[in-house]
């Protein structure tokens, strides 16, 4: 009988099918970018989330408190401020460095001498860190001793001296100009870089059709370029919309709420250490920055199809 036993051949191991086998082993491949971008993204992102819910001040876990946050900051004054200011920042920033990208991009792609060097002293705000721009326009903007001003009285264009950063009337203005001069070179490159793609062929099939000038470029480039510009108006919007440097460093959210947005809000609520509260201003901004990035893709997807 033991001999018997010892004939009987043992039973093949299974193995998975070949396909399963490499679909495991390319799962197992992407597993720690996986857990890194959870680790990096997610968790911060949901627990900042469950921050906004509670009463959490610095040094303390916090209890869960529910909509205490968003019903307090939809009670203050200084919230609709921030939302009024975010939303006129990033239209009337996007619509102007559109305007000026577009134009030198078109510009700079004309055959003319001395383009590259032109291109590279556009790219300079970019370059600049945002700390040292934001400073120096702080500087510009100086009732006294300020450069505009000076030019201002000293040409004899505006005899009388001008608090731009003082003053509720001049202050948003002033601090979408300095935010217009330092992001307009992301739209110029961008702009740049689809012109640079758009294949000949279709301007000279349109000049053999008889287009004119302004129906090249409003039947050949703006289709061309709209891809990018919808990109690139998505990314805009997000990076202006969470931008601190550009209102904190020139008025900090003043004169009386006049340039204050989101960033700063949440800020001040961190300087009075109620992160609860900053957590709450954070995620309120959460449903506009989606339904711009769906109404961006849908658009995308749209042309497309």
């Amino acid at each position: 009988m033991s001999v018997a036993a010892d004939t009987i051949p043992a039973k093949p191991r299974r193995r998975l099918p070949g396909n399963v086998r490499i679909k495991a082993f390319a799962y197992l491949l992407v597993a720690p970018a996986i857990l890194l971008i959870c680790g990096l993204v997610a968790y911060p992102f949901l627990f900042a989330i469950w921050v906004s819910f509670t009463d959490m001040v610095v040094g303390s876990v916090g209890n869960f408190v529910g909509f205490k946050n968003f019903e307090y900051l939809a009670g203050t004054a200084t919230f609709y401020s921030a939302i009024w200011n975010t939303i006129v920042i990033v239209l009337v920033s996007d619509v102007l460095k559109l305007g000026i990208g577009l134009g030198l991009a078109l510009l700079v792609h004309q055959n003319l001498p001395g383009r590259g060097i032109f291109r590279s002293f556009l790219m300079l705000p970019w370059a600049m860190p945002a700390f040292v721009a934001f400073l120096t326009w702080r500087v510009l903007y100086q009732p006294i001793g300020g450069g505009i001003n000076l030019i201002l009285t000293q040409t004899g264009l505006y005899p009388e001296v001008v608090d731009f950063l003082g003053s509720r009337s001049t202050a948003m203005g002033s601090v979408i100009v300095a935010s217009v001069w330092r992001g307009f070179p992301f739209w110029f490159i961008s702009i740049l870089a689809a012109l640079q793609s758009v294949p000949k062929e279709l301007y000279e099939a349109a000049i053999v059709d008889g287009a004119s000038t302004w129906q090249r470029f409003w039947n050949v480039t703006i289709p061309s370029l709209m891809p990018v510009i919808i990109v690139t108006t998505l990314l805009s919007s997000i990076w202006t919309a969470n931008g601190f440097e550009h209102v904190w460093l020139l008025t900090a959210g003043g004169p009386s709420d006049a340039t204050m947005v989101f960033p700063v809000l949440a800020y001040y609520g961190m300087q009075t250490q109620r992160i609860g509260e900053a957590a709450a201003v954070s995620v309120y901004m959460l449903p506009v920055l989606g339904i711009l990035v769906i109404f961006a893709t849908s658009l995308m997807m749209r042309r497309e199809e």
